[in-house]
C-alpha cells in the first residue's frame, strides 16, 4: 500500500522556525517531525508518495528517493489549493487504494494498523475543542456520514485526524473552492454518500501544527513511542 502525506505548506503557525526549514523537517525529540510520522505507518505501507511545495528541496534531500526500504515518490504542488487539492496533485501516481496522513500528526501505531485493513476508513479522535476541526457524523454502524469542518455548534466531539484508507473513487466527487482551498474532507464527505467508510478510533493523536505544539510532541513521543 502506498502512503501519502501531504508536506507542501509553509507551516506558517510555526514561525519563525519554519523560515528556513519546511515544517516536516522541524525537530522534535531530536529528530524531524516526518520521521516519527513515517515510523508509525503499518507493515502494509511499502511506499511513499510525499505531496512538496514549500522548501521542498531540502525534503527530497533528507528522504532522496528511498526512506527506510520504501521507495519515495515527490509531487510538487505549485499551487497551494488546500488538502483536496493537495491529493489531486498525487493523483496519477496513486494506486487503487492508499493511505492518506498529514505531515504534522503524530499517531499512535495500533490504530494505524486498524485503519490499513478496511478497505475505505478514517481515524477519529475525541477532541475538548472540536469547534477547531472536522467533526465526524457517524452512523450506527460506525461508518461516517459526514465530516463538518470547524462548526460553531459541534454535534458531537469527534473530530477527523487527517488519517484515512481510501482509494481512486474520492477523485470523482468535486469540492467547492472556500477561501482558495478545496477540502479534501468534503471530497470525503461525498464518497461516504455512496461507500461504506470506517470509523477507527484514534486515542493516541498529536497535532504538531503550532510553535506551542512542540513540547506536547516530544511529551507525546516519549510516553508513546
Amino acid at each position: 500500500m502506498q502512503c501519502v502525506i501531504l508536506a507542501a505548506g509553509k507551516g506558517t503557525r510555526m514561525r519563525p522556525l519554519t523560515l528556513e526549514r519546511p515544517k516536516p523537517l522541524i525537530e522534535v525529540a531530536g529528530r524531524p517531525l516526518l520521521t516519527h510520522i513515517i515510523d508509525a505507518l503499518p507493515h502494509e505501507v511499502d511506499s511513499l508518495v510525499l505531496v512538496v511545495e514549500y522548501l521542498k528541496e531540502q525534503i527530497e534531500d533528507y528522504f532522496g528517493t528511498e526512506y527506510q526500504g520504501m521507495p519515495v515518490t515527490y509531487v510538487e504542488q505549485s499551487a497551494q489549493k488546500g488538502t483536496g487539492g493537495a491529493l489531486r496533485t498525487a493523483q496519477s501516481v496513486l494506486h487503487d487504494r492508499f493511505m492518506v496522513m498529514l505531515a504534522d500528526d503524530l499517531h499512535g501505531k495500533p490504530a494505524l494498523a486498524e485503519l490499513a485493513q478496511a478497505p475505505l476508513a478514517i481515524l477519529g479522535a475525541v477532541s475538548r475543542e472540536p469547534e477547531q476541526y472536522g467533526v465526524l457524523t457517524i452512523s450506527s454502524q460506525n461508518t461516517l456520514i459526514d465530516i463538518e469542518e470547524k462548526p460553531i455548534h459541534p454535534k458531537s466531539n469527534l473530530i477527523n485526524t487527517g488519517a484515512m484508507v481510501l482509494d481512486q473513487r474520492v477523485f470523482a466527487y468535486e469540492a467547492p473552492e472556500i477561501d482558495g482551498e478545496i477540502r479534501l474532507t468534503d471530497m470525503v464527505t461525498g464518497l461516504a454518500k455512496d461507500a461504506p467508510i470506517t470509523v477507527v478510533a484514534q486515542p493516541l493523536w498529536c497535532p504538531v501544527g503550532r510553535l506551542e505544539d512542540i513540547p506536547t510532541g516530544v511529551a507525546f513521543l516519549q510516553q508513546y513511542t
